[in-house]
């Protein structure tokens, strides 16, 4: 079973961060910042500061689990981390490099529900609870 980890990433700016996918033949998607947890990290929340460091040159801090979704061959953990400094101009994940994986792009999404129904954001599952703790206010008050 792939292990994988997400992070929401919560900015100063009381927004979160998103990576719009833009590949050949598909409408744009938006995901969360993260990835496979690899034999040499020592836990998941290692792979996920990892992954933070890789995708947009950042250092972020794990608040909590947010949610897990597991399925036959992947368990995905969610954290709400905040973040203060981040580069995507500096991100060296292997994926940025690769032909054919389309484009990366770093977006600041405010904190709304109205901005989270604006973007295909997937898992949809995940989509469904972050906009359930937005409109709850969860994520402002971790902040």
């Amino acid at each position: 079973m792939q292990a994988r980890v997400r992070a929401v990433l919560l900015t100063p700016n009381n927004t979160m961060l998103l990576i719009k996918r833009i590949r050949p033949g598909i409408p744009a998607y938006w995901v969360i910042v993260g990835g496979k947890v690899e034999p040499t990290d020592s836990s998941p929340e290692d792979a996920l500061l990892r992954e933070v460091r890789e995708e947009i040159a950042g250092e972020a801090r794990i608040v909590s689990l947010l949610h897990t979704i597991e399925n036959d061959d992947e368990h995905q953990d969610f954290y709400l981390a905040t973040i203060e400094k981040w580069s995507f101009e500096d991100r060296t994940g292997p994926e940025f490099s690769q032909e054919g994986r389309g484009e990366y792009l770093l977006e600041e999404i405010p904190l709304t529900t109205t901005a989270l129904d604006a973007v295909n954001l997937l898992p949809e599952e995940f989509a469904a609870v972050l906009r359930e703790a937005v409109e709850r206010g969860e994520l402002i008050a971790a902040r």
